[in-house]
């Protein structure tokens, strides 16, 4: 019954439904997807960090690696670049911190100017189905100049409504999503650099440093990663 009468309003509101129903379908894909995305990266910023700070107080260094390693979300990897810069002049640390967050904020938005486009495009697109869906009416009363049929001019008229009811019923919704979605990273971004700053304030008035089994570990932990990274990619 619901598939009847979704294929029923398909056949009434013309070639231009077809779009707007790619673009929801787009539109849902990439709300899930990061929606997933962010609820992995979401960690308790405030435990974690004095967590990596008590272990590095210890000197526990390669467990703290090991920590972050097992820990998703940008905070975690920024933590690591900068632990692995312990010992080294603070501008090295700040670098270090600066170019994970330019790998991973484009990853946080990844994505959300599709939903842009597609919130500003879906009312156009109902809107140029009412236009071709008057036209239609209009070319109707022009070929017929004795009488006007109404029964005749209901499929444009149709036409013009359902395309843009469909519209403004993807982009309304895609919207609101993409202005969750942007919050949800500025947040995300802000913790960032929050925790950026009492890293490099730790790390500069705390003598971290990696001894020589330390960073054999840490050079093996890269090298499994660049394998594993390098098998994905292949």
């Amino acid at each position: 019954m619901i598939y009847e009468s979704f294929w029923e309003v398909m056949q009434k509101s013309g070639a231009l439904m077809w779009p707007i129903i790619f673009c929801a379908g787009v539109s849902l894909f990439i709300v899930i997807e990061r929606l997933f995305h962010y609820h992995r990266c979401q960690i308790n910023t405030k435990d974690f960090i004095q967590g990596i700070f008590n272990n590095l107080k210890r000197s526990n260094v390669v467990e703290t690696i090991s920590i972050c390693d097992d820990t998703p979300g940008p905070i975690a990897h920024m933590t690591r670049a900068s632990i692995i810069r312990a010992g080294q002049d603070v501008r090295d640390i700040e670098q270090a911190i600066e170019e994970v967050s330019l790998s991973e904020i484009p990853r946080l938005e990844k994505n959300l100017n599709i939903l842009a486009t597609i919130a500003h495009i879906t009312p156009l697109l109902g809107l140029l189905g009412t236009v071709t869906g008057m036209i239609k009416a209009f070319h109707a009363i022009g070929t017929n100049t004795a009488y006007i049929n109404l029964q005749s001019l209901a499929p444009y008229v149709s036409e013009a409504l359902f395309t843009t009811a469909a519209g403004l019923a993807v982009a309304i919704p895609t919207y609101a999503f993409y202005n969750l979605l942007v919050t949800r990273v500025e947040t995300i971004v802000n913790e960032m650099e929050l925790a950026a700053t009492e890293i490099i304030f730790f790390l500069s008035h705390n003598e971290v440093k990696l001894d020589a089994s330390e960073n054999f570990e840490v050079e093996k932990t890269e090298e499994v990663e660049a394998s594993e990274e390098h098998a994905l990619q292949d």
